[in-house]
């Protein structure tokens, strides 16, 4: 839920907790949204930097078409994204809410054959901001031995969530993070990258005499 970009996503995983206690859901509610939330947040929460975002784009096809002298559709698995790049902004919401281009505002600088996309970036990602991050002193934190902690808070217990084992072998597929598709599909077509076909039977692209 805390690096969720869409209050959609947001919503599917706070049903979840909603349903496993009732408890943790008023107190995450009293702790206020805004606060631990990243797409309920009003200021930059933080980000996730990666080098392989190559990787995560050449991996796919993505097909953009221009709505706008600045709004482009990008298709993505099925899914159509809408990205704005006089706003800059995505309707994936990375690209406002880090503040860093997102893998569809990257498909569609390409596509335009943009090759310096430093303009689409924010200052916080420059070397010279992040010198001047620590030209202040910094401290450590205090030991635990001398935190306060309120008597409710260690009276209370914390139980291990209840867990039920599924009948039959377990899965080996891995989890996937909240900031990838929420849907996917075993049959892909290699021309296209939609799902529900193959290559034999897609009609997407015109076929050759």
């Amino acid at each position: 839920m805390v690096k969720a970009y869409r209050k959609d996503e947001f919503d599917f995983f706070w049903n979840q907790v909603r349903k496993t206690d009732k408890r943790v859901k008023s107190y995450l509610e009293d702790a206020r949204f805004e606060k631990w939330i990243r797409v309920y947040a009003p200021v930059n929460r933080g980000r996730m930097m990666t080098s392989n975002i190559a990787e995560c784009i050449n991996g796919k096809l993505k097909l953009v078409s221009v709505s706008s002298t600045y709004v482009y559709s990008v298709y993505d698995d099925g899914r159509k994204y809408i990205v704005c790049l006089d706003r800059r902004t995505c309707s994936c919401g990375i690209f406002q809410l880090d503040e860093i281009t997102c893998e569809h505002a990257i498909a569609v600088l390409k596509s335009k054959n943009v090759v310096d996309m430093k303009p689409y970036c924010s200052e916080f990602y420059y070397p010279k901001t992040l010198r001047k991050m620590y030209e202040e002193s910094m401290f450590s934190m205090p030991d635990k031995k001398d935190l306060i902690v309120p008597q409710e808070v260690m009276d209370e217990v914390v139980l291990p969530p209840k867990y039920k084992r599924q009948p039959g072998r377990p899965k080996k597929n891995r989890h996937k993070k909240s900031s990838e598709t929420m849907t996917s599909s075993s049959n892909c077509c290699g021309r296209c990258g939609y799902a529900g076909h193959n290559r034999c039977t897609c009609n997407f692209f015109p076929k050759e005499d």
